[in-house]
């Protein structure tokens, strides 16, 4: 269903460039045919004109030779005051009736031939003056055809252009949607397996002949234990989702660096010391300020850090920072743990991915909210990591102040 209407809409987008760029084209094509059409009988009326103007100077008409003509193609015909047509130089004798008004006529002869025609009153009768209209006619046919070939032409190329450009416009829809199945599966993933467990143990507990207290206490406490781990799936979708959305913008506000780091790895304390890793801030630690949200920046820290103790079995966590040119403040959390696959690195920002399952379970949300956060903040995030060697994050944020 979703590729039947992307290819449609493809098809759509392409039909709309088409029309587009057609009315586009003709509109343009007609102003030059009119502009040249006008030109070409503006030269010709120029051309009249002349021969009218020169007529009136001679101080005696008199009857031409037609040879004296035939460079400008023009046909001379001299009528008296009754309109009787004294002499021409036509070779032909067809006699079109003298019309004195409107001066400029645009006329037909018996024989086919089409004449621009200027009649204009002379000393004891009427001078007309005619000029051959293929003149305008045909150069006008040759650009017509030659306008229409290239409106047609470029068209088909701007078609097959569009059809190119709506390509390219629809692969971040399609991405769109293989994110958001692929963040579909993984997340009704997440929800299924506690959800199951849940149940389980509700059935357990509901199908007991006799209530067991001490049995009923361990299932409340997977239960419950369950249910938070649901609570903090949630509470990371729905940060996500409205980050995605720009429905949520950092609270600003100036706070202290230090403290607030010291804050988060007091918080971790617990977790390093149930595995014996040293975890601790490295000496002297820069007293700078961040203008920032100091609830997300706590959650950034504490997500990096709560991964750097998952996937440390033995070793030590370290907490560096240091001040860097552009007023900026670059900190590192580096593990001595299993380290990530050079493969995997690309894919570690992504939501849900874990290159290896989590020791303590995690839905794999937490660089991905790290990274929104630190985008908020405008700042950067770069990880590397060796294979059992360790992983280095190296966060940089702007300073405040």
């Amino acid at each position: 269903m979703f590729q039947e209407t992307v290819a449609a809409t493809r098809w759509r987008l392409t039909l709309w460039y088409a029309m587009v760029t057609a009315v586009l084209l003709l509109l343009c094509a007609a102003g030059i045919y009119g502009y040249v059409r006008l030109t070409l009988i503006d030269r010709i009326d120029d051309t009249i004109d002349h021969v009218a103007e020169v007529w009136q100077r001679l101080p005696s008409p008199a009857p031409v030779q037609a040879s004296a003509l035939d460079d400008d193609r023009i046909d001379l015909e001299w009528f008296d005051a009754r309109g009787e047509r004294l002499w021409s130089t036509f070779k032909s004798a067809e006699v079109l009736p003298l019309r004195p008004t409107p001066p400029y006529r645009t006329v037909t002869l018996p024989s086919g031939e089409t004449l621009r025609q200027l009649t204009t009153a002379v000393a004891d009768g009427y001078l007309r003056i005619s000029h051959p209209w293929f003149e305008v006619t045909k150069p006008t046919a040759d650009l017509f055809l030659d306008l229409s070939l290239a409106v047609l032409l470029l068209v088909l190329v701007v078609g097959l252009c569009g059809w190119w450009l709506s390509g390219l416009a629809m692969v971040p829809v399609e991405n769109a949607y293989q994110r958001l199945r692929q963040f579909t599966a993984d997340a009704s993933h997440e929800l299924r397996n506690p959800i199951a467990v849940i149940q389980t143990n509700v059935q357990a507990a509901l199908a007991a002949p006799a209530p067991d207290w001490e049995t009923q206490a361990q299932q409340l406490e997977v239960i419950e234990r369950l249910a938070r781990r649901l609570g903090r799936l949630v509470d990371d979708l729905l940060f996500l989702a409205r980050y995605d959305s720009r429905a949520i913008a950092p609270r600003k506000g100036l706070w202290a660096l230090g403290p607030l780091v010291t804050d988060v790895v007091e918080e971790q304390q617990t977790l390093a010391q149930a595995k014996n890793l040293q975890l601790w801030v490295e000496s002297p630690f820069p007293e700078v300020s961040l203008h920032g949200d100091r609830e997300q920046l706590s959650r950034l820290l504490t997500n990096l850090l709560g991964n750097a103790i998952a996937y440390t079995p033995s070793g030590s966590v370290i907490v560096r920072g240091q001040v860097i040119p552009n007023r900026q403040v670059q900190l590192t959390i580096q593990d001595t743990g299993m380290g990530i696959p050079a493969t995997a690195l690309p894919q570690v920002f992504e939501r849900f991915y874990r290159h290896r399952p989590l020791p303590t379970g995690g839905s794999g949300l937490g660089l991905a909210i790290a990274k929104a956060i630190i985008e908020g903040h405008h700042g950067q995030i770069r990880l590397d990591s060796q294979p059992q060697v360790g992983t280095t994050v190296t966060v940089t944020l702007p300073l405040g102040g």
